[in-house]
Parts: structure tokens; C-alpha cells; sequence
């Protein structure tokens, strides 16, 4: 297996696309490897990050000066950038952005800058907590997303709820600027699909936090486990709430605990489980963008049992999938992963749903295409991104 290159401190990029992200985490990296070849430039690695998945891929970690000088620097002629609605980005966005500009000035090719956006929740939209300097930090927040936002040649939204959220939350964008929607709805996953579902299973695979919703899952099980005979939960991740989910294994041997396994037992797990759960928390700072536990069932086949938090909700309600509201009580959700359990979808009817192209990569591939830019007021609209073509509809702006 090829080694991972990760840039010497002052080397060069190595490439003309680059991709700054703030969290680098396993599955980017799995989706990394079926993409054009592009630097990777990180700030801090996720929970759930594999080491071994860097082979073959540029990586460069770096904070957010560095980045900016190792970009000026280089010949990138396409960057990503996080989104302009991601706050703790926005610094090193700003940086990268303002350090290929003015390398344009100085007589030095202009970058494409392009952002794939999944944000469904206005961080502008709530007051600023009392104090001067939480003040202050939201009005140059603000100011750092519209200068973002202003600079970017393509924006590829994941949701429809994301479209929305931008809308309100930041101006118009400029004359120049293309949008699109393609959702982020993914393809069958190509791993072995013949896995027996042998037993009733529920599958939770996130952060052991509570917005996540992992204690619902548990104050829920006891009448799932009533109701439906030989009914299995595994638990996967790691987080503040291990404990409360270790004791819940220890007490009931229906209940399966693994604490943060490589990815390929991931993926074993999602292959034997008829339903994935995530019944997210919406916090005052932190609301569901898509899922990535979500997208993973789906492209597994398995029945999504989620909230209304998630910018997917509206494709999962019209798909056959439970959408709870987030308020709802142990007993509601109970009686969705019950009703999901009893149905028994296979994991191809599930997948039959699914868009023969995965939407991040549908979207990677119009983020960074060559095509000469529209007029504004062209809005290219994959609402299924599948193999064919898609529809131009006038539209006004976002």
C-alpha cells in the first residue's frame, strides 16, 4: 500500500486542487481516495480518525497562518474551503482566501474557491450572549462569512434546508458566483452486500453525547426489546456518555458496546443491521446538518430512524423512513424503531431509492468543473443526482 506523503513543514503543495478543512476525519479520507488527487490541508483530526487511510493521499496539517503562507506559496489553481456558515473555520477560510487573492494582485494566477455547504441552522439568527466580547466575537464572525462568502466562485448545497439557511443568513451572492443543489443522498456502498440479517438489529453509530440522542436510544430499549423478539442494539462511538452506555451493556446482553472500531467493523455492522438510529438534539448552538451516520445506513440499506433535525428529514419521511419530531418521548421512539423492525425492508429496497452517482461526489465533480460560468439566475437543480442530466431552471437568486 502506498505511503501517505505528508508535506515537510516548508515544502511546496504538491498539487493545483487543494481541500482546507478544519476536522479531518475517517470517512473524508475514504471519499479522498475515489476523488481527483488533491492536497489535504487539516487542523485537528476527529475522534474517529484511522491512520491508515492517509496512504496514497497528500496530507499537510497546519493551523490556519500556515496554511495561508504554504497556499500564497503554491500553485493551486482550485481550492474548498469549509463553509462560510462553519464559525470556528472562518479564520483560516478568511486567511486562505485573502492569501490566494492577494497572490492574484501580485501578478500570481487567480484561484477557483468553491464550498460544499450543509449548514440548516442560522448562527446568526440567535442574540449574542450578554457579555462585550461575545459581542464583539459575533460581529467579526459575521464579517469574516460575508467576506467568505463574497469570494466564492461555486457554491454546491447539500440540502434544500441549507439553500434556505443561507438565504437568510448571509446576502445575496455576487454576479459571479454559481450555485446548486445536490443533495446529499449517497450511492449503494460497493462493500460486500450479502451479509445475512439473521436477527432483529439496531444500529446507533455517532458521538456518546447527548445531541445525538444516544440516551433516548437507551431509555427507549427496554420496549423495543419487549415488543420485538430477539431484538440486538449496538452501540459504536466514544464519548462523554461511555459510561452510561457501558453500564446499559453490562445490564441487558441484548445491548452491544464497541468503543471507536476501525472502519471495516463500521461497515460489517451496517451491512447486518436492518435499521440505523439517530435521534439527534437540536442545542443552542448546534443543529443537525445531515447525519454522516445517516448517509452510511442509507447507502447500506438500512431504515432510517432520525429526527427532524436532520436536512435530510423531508427525503426520509416521502422514503419510508421514521422522522420523529427531536421532543419526542421515549415511547414515540420506541414505537418508530418497533414499526421499522416489523416492516423488514431488505437492504435493496432501501438502496433502490438511492441516486446511482453519490451526491458529495456529484457535487465535488460541479464544484470543481471547467465549464464556462453561467449568467446569474441560472440555477443548475439536481434534486437526484443520478446519471443523467440535469434540468436549468430560471430562477431569481437564492
Amino acid at each position: 500500500m502506498p505511503a501517505a506523503h505528508t508535506a515537510h513543514p516548508n515544502a511546496p503543495l504538491g498539487l493545483e486542487r487543494a481541500r482546507l478543512l478544519r476536522t479531518l476525519r475517517s470517512a473524508y479520507l475514504e471519499r479522498a481516495h475515489r476523488l481527483p488527487p488533491a492536497t489535504i490541508i487539516y487542523r485537528v483530526r476527529r475522534y474517529d480518525f484511522q491512520e491508515s487511510l492517509l496512504a496514497g493521499l497528500e496530507v499537510v496539517q497546519a493551523g490556519p497562518v500556515r496554511a495561508a503562507w504554504l497556499l500564497a506559496r503554491s500553485r493551486v489553481s482550485e481550492l474548498e474551503i469549509n463553509e462560510p456558515l462553519m464559525l470556528s473555520s472562518l479564520p483560516g477560510s478568511a486567511l486562505a482566501v485573502a492569501s490566494l487573492r492577494l497572490r492574484s494582485l501580485l501578478g500570481g494566477p487567480r484561484a477557483t474557491i468553491v464550498s460544499y455547504a450543509m449548514e440548516n441552522a442560522d448562527p446568526f439568527g440567535r442574540p449574542p450572549a450578554g457579555s462585550a466580547k461575545e459581542r464583539l466575537r459575533r460581529t467579526v464572525d459575521g464579517a469574516l462569512a460575508r467576506f467568505v462568502w463574497g469570494q466564492l466562485d461555486r457554491v454546491a448545497f447539500a440540502t434544500d434546508s441549507a439553500r434556505g439557511t443561507y438565504g437568510s443568513a448571509l446576502p445575496e451572492p455576487r454576479d459571479r458566483t454559481l450555485t446548486t443543489l445536490i443533495p446529499a443522498l449517497p450511492a449503494p456502498c460497493s462493500c460486500e452486500h450479502d451479509t445475512v440479517r439473521d436477527l432483529p438489529r439496531v444500529l446507533f453509530v455517532g458521538a456518546l453525547v447527548e445531541r445525538k440522542g444516544v440516551l433516548r436510544v437507551l431509555e427507549a430499549w427496554d420496549s423495543v426489546r419487549e415488543r420485538v423478539p430477539g431484538a440486538r442494539l449496538c452501540i459504536i462511538g466514544k464519548g462523554v456518555l461511555e459510561g452510561r452506555a457501558r453500564s446499559a451493556a453490562d445490564r441487558d446482553d441484548s445491548i452491544e458496546l464497541m468503543i471507536d472500531p476501525d472502519r471495516s467493523e463500521i461497515h460489517r455492522h451496517l451491512r447486518r443491521s436492518g435499521v440505523l438510529v439517530l435521534p439527534s438534539q437540536p442545542t443552542p448552538t448546534w443543529r443537525e446538518q445531515v447525519g454522516l451516520p445517516i448517509v452510511e445506513g442509507l447507502a447500506h440499506g438500512c431504515t432510517v430512524v432520525t429526527t427532524t433535525e436532520t436536512g435530510l428529514a423531508g427525503w426520509l419521511a416521502d422514503h419510508g423512513h421514521g422522522v420523529l419530531e427531536p421532543a419526542s418521548g421515549p415511547s414515540e421512539l420506541a414505537d418508530a424503531l418497533v414499526s421499522a423492525l416489523r416492516a423488514g425492508r431488505s437492504a435493496s429496497a432501501v438502496t433502490a431509492d438511492l441516486p446511482a452517482i453519490d451526491g458529495r461526489l456529484a457535487a465535488d465533480a460541479w464544484l470543481f468543473s471547467t465549464a464556462r460560468p453561467e449568467p446569474r439566475g441560472e440555477l443548475v437543480v439536481a434534486s437526484e443526482p443520478r446519471a443523467r442530466p440535469t434540468r436549468r431552471l430560471r430562477n431569481g437568486g437564492l
